[in-house]
C-alpha cells in the first residue's frame, strides 16, 4: 500500500483524534489537537492512504533553535513496517538544518519507540519520575544534539 506524508489540516482532525484514542491511554482531545495545529510554532503531518485514511501522524514544535517532538502515533495495523521511522525522518529532514537540538519524552515501557529514537540519533538524557498517568509511569527524556546552525560560531 502506498502512503503519502502530507501537512496536517483541520480535515484530518477527526481521524487523528480517533487514532489518538486508539494509541494512547491518556489521549489528547480534539480541542487539544486543534489548538496544537493552530499553534504558531507547531506543525503536524499525517501519513494517509490513497483513500485519505490517516494511519499515522506527528506534531513537532520549533522555537528559536530548539525542537520538540510533541506526539507521534501509528495505527496498530501499520506498525512494524517502518512508518514511524518514515514520519520521524520526514520531520527531521525538514527541521534539523535549522536547529541545534531536538528533544522528546517517551514512556519508559515503550521500548519500540525508544529503539526507534536511538536509531534516529536520540540519546537518553534524563528521566521524569511518575510523569505519565493511566498508568503512572516514568518518562524517558531523549535529545538529539545537532551541529550548530550554518553560519554560527562554535
Amino acid at each position: 500500500m502506498e502512503l503519502r506524508i502530507v501537512p496536517m489540516e483541520e480535515r484530518h482532525l477527526d481521524q487523528v483524534t480517533a487514532l489518538e484514542r486508539t494509541c494512547f491511554t491518556d489521549p489528547w482531545t480534539r480541542n487539544m489537537l486543534a489548538e496544537a495545529l493552530a499553534g504558531k510554532n507547531t506543525r503536524g503531518i499525517v501519513a494517509e492512504s490513497p483513500d485519505g485514511t490517516v494511519v499515522g501522524y506527528a506534531f513537532f514544535t520549533a522555537v528559536l533553535d530548539e525542537g520538540s517532538l510533541d506526539n507521534i502515533a501509528v495505527d496498530p495495523a501499520y506498525r512494524g513496517r517502518g512508518l514511524g521511522r518514515h514520519i520521524l525522518s520526514t520531520l527531521l529532514k525538514a527541521y534539523e538544518p535549522h536547529l541545534s537540538l531536538i528533544y522528546l519524552e517517551v514512556r519508559s515501557s515503550n521500548q519500540a519507540a525508544i529503539r526507534l529514537y536511538e536509531h534516529m540519533g536520540f540519546e537518553t538524557v534524563g528521566r521524569r519520575r511518575g510523569y505519565y498517568e493511566s498508568p503512572r509511569e516514568d518518562a524517558i527524556l531523549m535529545t538529539k544534539f545537532l551541529s550548530p546552525k550554518a553560519g554560527e560560531q562554535t
